[in-house]
């Protein structure tokens, strides 16, 4: 009997997964435990290995459509086995309107491949899976009047890329003209645009960063103060700690790990800034827990270390190494991903200066960290070489003004400019 391939709970928040990519095609052989697939969430990349040996028989779910859940994305089998029609109904259903996989399956479309002659309210009972709703959405395109080629008349997204194809060949309507010299398809492309182009359904964690700083742009008031932090004093304590740390502890200390031990200082002497802006309310937090920008080849992630004002350098630097190498290796549970109450984000290593980081909200703050410059400055009458690091903090007006918010970057600034009050 074939064995299901249901796509997995990443965590307890998550509500949809997506194939990013299936590392095996119908009918290639698999051993448990190989690599078969790649899911991603809302906030995690991961991989999913084959739960029996066998061949892949069917895949139900195509690479980028978004499922709940628990839902059947693949058959693994004995070589001609046939996949029983009521479990694979199912699973396009489940794929296609987010009904679990033992739910009812919606009558069939026309044998003919005609549409439906009413078309329902929306196109919400009309059989089409999430990605080529949206590239249909995109492009202006009525899904009632499209012809689906996949099992049971579902519409794919190659029956949507089809249909894009033909409507750029036919010449336009002096209808559609009219409208689109109008600009009422803000999405559309300009008139006489003729170009191909590649089109990449936004899904997992490109989707949740989209919403995200969308949302976060739309919902605060955002203001960005900078300046910049004479780090040379810290710059050779971190050289000098970082040799015994490394023999001592295995931990080679950065200077990340010292920006990230002031900010929770001046985050605990700054509660203001340590808040969130929710339903109408400021929330002042007690304890710090620090988010830490991480950038993946997919998208950014910020995992979270809790309770960050009780740790000293060193416990800060083996959370954030520890944290980095797990978002990497897509080993993060959504829950080490909520619950931060500011974030620093480091542009350092592309050899940025200042910049305008997006709050995460609903916080209140986010530090943007830019990449050291050796500069002539005056020290008294003599003009040194000195080590300069650009700050950037983005805040939300609706908590708290310019004035306490630059009192925090000035106290940032301040305890990295005297470092030794970093380790004490």
């Amino acid at each position: 009997m074939a064995v299901e391939v249901v796509m997995p709970k990443l965590g307890m928040a998550m509500k949809e997964g997506s194939v990013s990519l299936w590392h095996k095609k119908e009918g290639d052989p698999v051993t448990k435990g190989d690599i078969i697939a790649n899911i991603g969430s809302e906030k995690i990349e991961t991989d999913l290995e084959a739960p029996a040996d066998g061949v892949l028989l069917k895949i139900a779910v195509s690479e980028g459509e978004g499922v709940p859940p628990g839902t059947v994305i693949g058959y693994i089998g004995q070589p001609g086995e046939q996949v029983g029609g009521a479990a694979a109904g199912a699973a396009e259903s489940a794929a296609s309107d987010g009904s679990p996989s033992g739910g009812a399956v919606p009558d069939a479309a026309p044998s003919d491949g005609s549409a439906p002659t009413e078309a329902p309210v929306h196109g919400r009972d009309i059989k089409i899976s999430p990605v080529a709703r949206k590239m249909a959405e995109a492009a202006g395109l009525d899904i009632a009047k499209l012809t689906g080629t996949g099992p049971q008349g579902r519409i794919t997204k190659e029956d949507v890329e089809h249909a894009i194809a033909n409507a750029a060949s036919a010449p336009a309507s002096s209808e559609e003209a009219a409208a689109s010299s109008a600009g009422t398809n803000a999405t559309a492309a300009p008139s006489g645009f003729t170009e191909h182009t590649e089109q990449i359904p936004v899904t997992g964690i490109r989707k949740v960063i989209a919403a995200r700083m969308h949302d976060s742009l739309q919902q605060s008031a955002q203001l960005t103060l900078t300046l910049r932090a004479d780090v040379t004093d810290l710059l050779a304590l971190q050289r000098q700690m970082s040799e015994t740390a490394q023999r001592q502890h295995e931990v080679k200390l950065t200077v990340t790990d010292f920006i990230a031990r002031a900010v929770v200082l001046s985050l605990k002497r700054h509660k203001q800034m340590n808040s969130a802006y929710i339903d109408d309310r400021i929330h002042v937090f007690d304890h710090v827990h620090l988010g830490i920008a991480v950038a993946l080849d997919k998208g950014l992630v910020v995992p979270v270390i809790r309770h960050a004002d009780q740790y000293s350098v060193l416990d800060l630097s083996r959370q954030i190494k520890a944290l980095a190498q797990q978002a990497r290796n897509g080993q993060l549970g959504s829950d080490a991903l909520q619950g931060s109450t500011f974030t620093i984000t480091n542009l350092g290593a592309y050899g940025i200066d200042y910049f305008t980081p997006i709050l995460n909200t609903p916080e209140a703050g986010i530090l943007g960290v830019g990449s050291v410059a050796e500069m002539p400055v005056y020290k008294g009458d003599d003009l040194q070489r000195r080590s300069l690091l650009p700050l950037s903090l983005t805040f939300d007006h609706r908590i708290l003004d310019g004035a306490p918010a630059a009192e925090f970057l000035r106290a940032v600034k301040d305890a990295l400019e005297d470092p030794y009050r970093l380790v004490l």
